[in-house]
């Protein structure tokens, strides 16, 4: 059976029903991606920053940090 998530941010009466959309495998490949993007963008982001790299170049990093969130956050969501 599959598990459900309760929305209701007021707290009372019934939420929406949320129904888990990917398995668990699929959640667990997502957080491998989130976690190894996380610390590929870190070590380059330490590298720039030590070689004194002009900060522009660090400017899209944004991208990869956005790609590591979105991988962690699609697996704790279970969408």
């Amino acid at each position: 059976m599959t598990d459900k998530i309760v929305f209701n941010p007021e707290g009372s009466g019934g939420g929406d029903v949320c129904i888990a959309n990917i398995s668990p495998k699929e959640r667990q490949i997502r957080m491998r991606f989130g976690i190894t993007q996380l610390a590929i963008t870190l070590v380059i982001l330490t590298v720039l920053v030590a070689l004194d790299v002009n900060p522009l170049w660090r400017l899209p990093l944004f991208f990869m940090f956005s790609a590591a969130a979105a991988g962690y956050f699609q697996a704790k969501d279970k969408t």
